[in-house]
């Protein structure tokens, strides 16, 4: 994570081997500091002029012994000691599941795969526009629109290997799971296939936390004990359409907009009845969030105008969170007449 405070003109001395502290460099650097560095312990050549009194240390944790001393002689002399964690490896991959676009849901572990990026690759659906102030990487945007891929999905996989190879500490941030239509699959293949070192850190999915965005939950108790998840991307077979309208439980669609005709006939055609509650969230989580709310036989003509990113749940939960709200509304408005009756 990048640093709140100002250090503009500020003399910052950094301590730390190169490699440990390359991510703390930058990120005093981006917050104006004057950055002076100290590579070994006190007496080491080829660091160049030091700052008499500097305004602050910031001490890398690099496992080296012998900083001590001019930590403890900082402490007497009242310099603040910043102590900063080492960078990660060098020359690896983190796949970062980034939530639904929020950076409220990013896990701890997607927040310190960030920090300590040296170049992050990510997605349109990822929390990109916090990426400034989580990570002192280079950002390179791939993301990939409806019909519209700037960058191919062969062509992102070759960047993060390069990347890898050449010594960098590599962040792919995508929206939601890596592993939930998110393509991470491909992307550890390519990877182990390079001979790139890689690992997964899970985000929450937009399966789960869009429908909860819109007070829908995915199970309730006596109401559904499952969830499907599909990909609302191609149309589904008649097949699939028979499999999921006998499954029961709630059926939950990502990016279906494009979908949803051929969806919603293929499930009535397969048996399930037309007025089977059924809600798309648009944008959760993000600005201009909104919940149209239909049954599956008036669900085309309800959600005309929306739009991916989208989510679709189909099922009785959907009508459980529409008794909630109307519970809590009805509640509202009692407790409004019953101030005004007081107040007269």
């Amino acid at each position: 994570m990048q640093l709140s405070i100002d250090l503009t003109g500020r003399d910052v001395l950094v301590t730390g081997s190169e490699t440990a502290a390359r991510q703390a460099v930058r990120r005093y650097e981006a917050a104006g500091a004057k950055v002076f560095r100290l590579t070994v312990p006190e007496g080491a050549a080829g660091d160049g002029p030091l700052p008499e009194h500097p305004f602050l240390i910031a001490a890398v944790d690099d496992g080296q012994p012998g900083w001590e001393p001019l930590l403890r002689r900082a402490g007497e002399a009242g310099i603040p000691v910043a102590v900063e964690p080492a960078a990660g490896a060098a020359g690896h991959v983190t796949l970062v599941g980034g939530g639904p676009g929020t950076p409220d849901l990013l896990t701890v572990g997607a927040v310190n795969a960030l920090r300590d990026a040296d170049v992050v690759f990510y997605d349109r659906l990822a929390p990109y526009q916090e990426l400034e102030r989580l990570s002192s990487g280079r950002l390179v945007d791939v993301g990939k629109q409806p019909g519209h891929h700037k960058v191919t999905q062969c062509d992102i996989e070759k960047l993060m290997v390069e990347a890898a190879l050449a010594g960098e500490n590599v962040v792919r941030l995508k929206g939601g799971d890596p592993f939930v239509f998110g393509r991470g699959g491909e992307e550890v293949a390519a990877c182990v296939a390079a001979g790139v070192p890689v690992n997964v850190i899970s985000g929450v999915t937009s399966a789960i936390s869009v429908p909860a965005a819109a007070g829908i939950p995915v199970t309730h108790r006596e109401v559904s004990h499952m969830f499907t998840v599909v990909s609302g991307h191609a149309p589904l077979t008649e097949d699939e359409h028979t499999h999921l309208a006998g499954l029961g439980g709630t059926i939950v669609v990502l990016m279906g907009i494009g979908t949803l005709p051929q969806l919603a006939a293929g499930l009535r055609r397969a048996g399930m009845r037309a007025d089977m509650p059924m809600a798309v969230v648009e944008r959760g989580y993000r600005p201009g969030q909104r919940t149209t709310i239909a049954e599956l036989g008036t669900i085309e003509n309800a959600a005309a105008g929306c739009s991916n990113p989208a989510v679709l749940v189909i099922g009785e939960v959907v009508g459980v969170a529409m008794a909630s709200r109307n519970h809590a509304a009805a509640s509202a408005d009692l407790n409004r007449l019953a101030a005004s009756l007081l107040e007269a």
